[in-house]
């Protein structure tokens, strides 16, 4: 397989091709989804997780954040709503790159999950807005989206991803799904974090905890779309020994090591007037969600390993948590129970 040849969108039906897919890209599948016969079964039971998952934004009254928003100091209330904004800007690219991900890819439990990941970001994105729609007028929310536009570190934190998708986009080659893979891990499972941290922050001072819930239930799915993007390049890598070069997995420590500093770039320059988020903890906490990454993929550290350097944040963490979650490769089961000090956010 060459892996710079553009991929053709996969047919709807294939009724010549068996159902279960010959691979994930590239392979012969007939199009129709049968559950009990799929190349990587342990799909089913991620696809049942994130089913499990399933939450609305307005499931959550926001009555109470909004009797505390005028409590807030300005400094805290600007750093929320541009934190807010700047999530959605995220979250805005995953819905329609997902989906025409999901267009080039063999395999119909692949697809499936996908579609999933697709219309969770779509939750999300409507979040964020949900919660802006309970703080402040429509006019200042369009001024703080496009402040999210203009920020020139804001522009280069996206720039790393919009690439990659981008060039996905007009070229979809095995390549350039590989690269979007990756850049969709940095997105969903490093570049959320100096956000989410704030709002946590604020909910260890008894603050804006109906934002904290909703940031908590976003970070749980996060944590499983990530952990899907790294199964999903571990089959890539696996079925495809042309994609599984030194040249790819240099590209993979690059983007992830990039992608880290640019996160600690994001967490200085947001964060630095919040008393009580510790900067240089929160750069360890970055390096150590980098590592996990790494190690989804099958890879070693990048950076020293160590313990989760922010604790605190495990109180706020407990609705995050599935119960179950198996690593296909491994072929191991690990199971969460209630998040300790000890045991939280194990993968996070």
């Amino acid at each position: 397989m060459n892996v710079n040849t553009p991929m053709e969108k996969i047919k709807l039906l294939n009724p010549e091709y068996p159902n279960k897919s010959t691979g994930i890209i590239n392979g012969q599948s007939s199009g129709l989804l049968n559950w009990n016969d799929i190349a990587y079964p342990q799909m089913y039971t991620l696809y049942e997780t994130l089913l499990s998952n399933f939450w609305k934004a307005q499931e959550i009254n926001m009555q109470d954040d909004i009797k505390q928003w005028d409590k807030l100091s300005e400094e805290e209330r600007d750093v929320f709503l541009r934190i807010n904004t700047q999530l959605a800007s995220l979250d805005s690219l995953q819905t329609p790159t997902m989906s025409q991900a999901m267009d080039y890819v063999t395999d119909s439990s692949f697809k499936a999950i996908f579609a999933v990941i697709s219309q969770q970001e779509a939750v999300h994105n409507e979040s964020y807005s949900y919660i802006l729609s309970s703080l402040i007028p429509l006019p200042e929310q369009n001024d703080r989206f496009n402040q999210a536009k203009s920020d020139p570190l804001i522009q280069k934190r996206n720039q790393l991803i919009l690439d990659a998708y981008e060039q996905f986009r007009q070229k979809p080659s095995p390549q350039n799904l590989l690269a979007l893979a990756v850049n969709s891990i940095v997105l969903e499972g490093i570049y959320f974090y100096a956000g989410f941290a704030f709002f946590y922050h604020l909910a260890r001072k008894q603050q804006m905890l109906k934002t904290s819930t909703m940031i908590s239930y976003i970070q749980r799915d996060e944590m499983q779309h990530a952990y899907f993007m790294a199964q999903f390049i571990r089959a890539l890598l696996t079925e495809n020994p042309s994609l599984h070069t030194q040249e790819n997995i240099d590209y993979i420590y690059k983007v992830i090591g990039e992608a880290t500093a640019l996160e600690k770039e994001w967490a200085h320059y947001i964060l630095k007037n919040i008393d009580g988020i510790d900067l240089q903890e929160f750069d360890g906490y970055v390096e150590y969600l980098a590592n996990k990454r790494l190690r989804q993929l099958g890879l070693s550290n990048l950076y020293e390993e160590r313990a989760n350097p922010m604790p605190w944040i495990h109180v706020f963490s407990d609705e995050m948590m599935n119960q179950t979650k198996s690593d296909f490769f491994e072929q191991k089961s690990r199971t969460y129970s209630k998040v300790s000090q000890s045991n939280g956010f194990d993968e996070l």
